[in-house]
Formats: C-alpha cells, sequence, structure tokens
C-alpha cells in the first residue's frame, strides 16, 4: 500500500506520502538531494533513535544527525538554539534539507527551526506517531512553547514533503496510540459524521485493517481546511476548527507543567470539556456528550481530570491561549456530531461549570 495525497497551496504545494514502510523512498529522497547538491541533516529525539535505529541508518546513512530529549519540554527555547546550531555548524545553507523525524513533538521544533534558520530552508517531515501523522505533520504550524502558554512562539512554514509509513505503529507505546486517536475522534466531531459513527462501532488498534483509510481520510479533511484558511484568518469557523478541545487540553497541559498528560490525553478531557460546554450553549444533547464521552473511553481516553486542579489556574491559563481575540476567550464549539464551530463571548461562570463537571476543584 503506498499512495499519496496533496496539500493544494499553490507554490507551497506538496505531497502526503502514506505507505507501510517509507524507508526505500526516503533514501532515494535522501539521495537525489545531494544530486541536486542539497545537504540533508536529520532531527530526532532519544526515544525514536532507540526504537527506530536500524531505520534511522538505513533511510538516511551517516548524514548529520541531532538527537535531542524526547517530550513536550523538548519545545523549548534552549533547544531551538541548540537546532540552529546544529544547522550552522554543519554550514547548512539555504539549499539545505532538514529531515525531522518523531511525533508531533520533533515536527514542531524541527518545522520552526527550518522556518528561521537563514530565515527559512526546506524540511521533511517523517512522523512517527499517530497523532503526528494525522494531525500536527500537516499544515505548517510550527512552534516553541514558552512558561506563559504552549505554542507561543512559532511560525507558519510547510514542509516540502510527508512521509507517512505504517509500520512505525507496530512499536508505539498504546498510550501513545491512544493519544493519537484523541485527534482522529476529534476530526470526526468537526467535519465527519460517518467517521464519528465508525468510531463508534469499531475501536481502532494499531493492526486494524481500517486504520490506513482513516489516517487518510483525516489527513485529507486537515488539508482541505488548511487550503481554505491557511494562516488561520478567517473570521469565524475557518483553520480554529482543527482546535476543537485543545483550549481546555492547552490549559490542562499548562497547569501540570506538561508533565502529567500526553498531548492527545489532555485533549480527550478538552473534548469532553468541549460537549460538555455545547450541551450547556444549548447545541447537543446529554446523550450526545455520553456518547463522544464513551467513544473516548473505548479508545483508552481520559474523560475526566485524572485528579483535581485549581479551576482559578485553569481559568487563566485559557485566558492565555494564542487563539483569542479581543473580544475574550474563543472556544470551539460542537453544533452537531460531524460539524463545529467558534464562539466567543462564552461567561466564565459557564466555563467554570465545565471545569468542576470535568474535576477541578
Amino acid at each position: 500500500m503506498a499512495e499519496a495525497l496533496t496539500v493544494e497551496l499553490g507554490a507551497r504545494t506538496y505531497p502526503i506520502h502514506i505507505s507501510h514502510e517509507a524507508s526505500t523512498a526516503i533514501q532515494q529522497a535522501v539521495a537525489e538531494a545531494a544530486k541536486r547538491g542539497q545537504l540533508s541533516v536529520l532531527l530526532t529525539d532519544d526515544g525514536v533513535a532507540k526504537a527506530q535505529a536500524d531505520f534511522l541508518t538505513r533511510s538516511f546513512g551517516s548524514i548529520p544527525r541531532l538527537t535531542v530529549s524526547a517530550g513536550e519540554k523538548a519545545k523549548s527555547l534552549e533547544n531551538f538554539g541548540r537546532v540552529q546550531d546544529f544547522l550552522a555548524a554543519n554550514k547548512v545553507t539555504r539549499q539545505g534539507l532538514l529531515w525531522v523525524v518523531g511525533g508531533g513533538v520533533m515536527g514542531d521544533l524541527g518545522g520552526f527551526a527550518a522556518a528561521s534558520y537563514l530565515r527559512g530552508i526546506q524540511y521533511v517531515q517523517v512522523p512517527t506517531t499517530l497523532l503526528a501523522m494525522v494531525d500536527s505533520s500537516v499544515g505548517g504550524k510550527t512552534g516553541i512553547n514558552l512558561s506563559a502558554g504552549k505554542n507561543l512562539v512559532g511560525a507558519f512554514h510547510h514542509p516540502r514533503a510527508v512521509h507517512i509509513a505504517m509500520d512505525f505503529l507496530a512499536t508505539l507505546p498504546a498510550r501513545e496510540f491512544a493519544a493519537g486517536m484523541a485527534e482522529v475522534i476529534k476530526y470526526g466531531l468537526l467535519g465527519d459524521a460517518v467517521l464519528f459513527a465508525q468510531l463508534e462501532k469499531t475501536v481502532l488498534t494499531p493492526a486494524h485493517a481500517d486504520l490506513p483509510a482513516v489516517i487518510r481520510r483525516c489527513c485529507q479533511l486537515k488539508a482541505g481546511i488548511v487550503r481554505a484558511d491557511e494562516h488561520e484568518l478567517a473570521a469565524e469557523g475557518g483553520r480554529a476548527l482543527l482546535n476543537l478541545g485543545h483550549t481546555f487540553g492547552h490549559a490542562i497541559e499548562q497547569v501540570t507543567g506538561y508533565t502529567a498528560y500526553l498531548h492527545g490525553e489532555a485533549v480527550a478531557v478538552g473534548l469532553a470539556g468541549a460537549a460538555r460546554l455545547s450541551q450547556k450553549l444549548g447545541l447537543i444533547t446529554a446523550d450526545e456528550v455520553a456518547r463522544i464521552e464513551r467513544v473516548l473511553a473505548a479508545h483508552q481516553l481520559p474523560v475526566r481530570l485524572r485528579a483535581p486542579l485549581p479551576v482559578a489556574e485553569l481559568q487563566a491559563a485559557t485566558t492565555r491561549d494564542k487563539k483569542n481575540r479581543a473580544d475574550g476567550v474563543r472556544f470551539v464549539v460542537i453544533n452537531s456530531l460531524g460539524t463545529a464551530a467558534t464562539r466567543s463571548g462564552i461567561p466564565p461562570a459557564t466555563v467554570e461549570a465545565v471545569w468542576r463537571e470535568l474535576g477541578a476543584s
């Protein structure tokens, strides 16, 4: 199985290659880049370096490599500087090519480094987690975290290509796979009622025959949204819809110091929060909220906080979300199972009530 989708963005159009195994295609691409005089260098994390050692050697040979520590804390100013120094030390020019192999953290860090080094060089995403395959590797959002909040520094910088290989999922820890399913469920809720219904009937696993088609559908949905609103400038809806569950989720991550929850786990709780908020606004029913939470739980995802968090801190964190506008916190709400919308001006007391239902104190 090998196929490609195209993210149509004019001069910045690029392919998403989906296959069982990507090593052969990557070897060829590295060789072709060398023939063009492009120097290839590699960024990855220590978890991938250990789990995918043979793949990295087979695909990239002896090209210069930088390995950083895995985890959300890798998206730091310190590591951003390390990547820049690595590129400079290897005399990468504007014609250079940065290969980024890993999950969403590596994609965000490497993509932002590529966007800013020499005011922009090319990079290629090789996502190794389900979450990165269906979401963060597509669309060109890059960035790092500050102590004040998540992804507050970054740039729109699209990859030259994305290589998605299903065999990476065979070594992905079960918890990481579940975290990726949060983003898959998100896509069903915001843009594809048929996909959501499929997830109600079928609990996906790394070996499930439906998984490649589901990954392709998520990429297709995101590509369409990005094409219509590349820089998230739409007054309502648009690319901001991709943040369904994320205003709650990012607040959870920030208050817990990016250590207690994987990103997808925080998003799962955030999706439960978005569902409850949508019910309070009269958009969906209690039965639909229960359906959403059942799908999340069936895929081994949390729908409540594992331990109480201070509601005041969570509320404050939502006010620092990068998606907010002058009229206040902007949430993505569920109009119906399969459609979503952005909404501002929600009373803080309503949001607080949702946090308390999620287990905040």
